[in-house]
């Protein structure tokens, strides 16, 4: 399936940058953080335009509650940039986590197509991983 294959060559921007994070000298820390940071910030403001689409395509007609929620991610991600990276990893991490659980009540509700969970568990997954490892190289190292 072409989204996943597409979800899943989206993670490699964090999986490299968390590994960065750790392997390369201390003088691209900061840059690392701020790219993977970004990258985050973009990704969440995507999934969350996921839901835009999927409410305005709806048969029963646009759908306000999830056309309202589907801009809190950009609006989180947004918010999260304006702290220091500790404070906006966590942010991010914890949206990352609610947006996926906001996702599997969306299939429940038949407002998402059955097999999203299939592909956004495991990729939310290894983005949670990544910013973690990330966030705790910010202390380690």
């Amino acid at each position: 399936m072409l989204a996943a294959q597409l979800g899943y060559a989206g993670l490699i921007p964090f999986v490299l940058l968390s590994a960065g994070s750790w392997v390369f000298a201390e003088e691209f820390h900061d840059s690392i953080n701020i790219a993977l940071l970004s990258y985050a910030a973009i990704i969440l403001s995507f999934m969350g335009a996921v839901h835009w689409g999927l409410a305005i395509a709806s048969r029963e007609g646009v759908q306000a509650g999830q056309l309202g929620l589907s801009v809190l991610p950009a609006l989180i991600a947004w918010f999260a940039s304006l702290t220091n990276p500790m404070i906006n990893y966590s942010i991010l991490i914890v949206t990352f986590v609610g947006l996926c659980l906001f996702d599997g009540r969306m299939v429940k509700a038949g407002k998402a197509p059955a097999w999203y969970p299939r592909l956004r568990i495991p990729l939310t997954a290894v983005v949670v991983i990544s910013l973690i490892l990330a966030q705790l190289g910010l202390v380690f190292r």
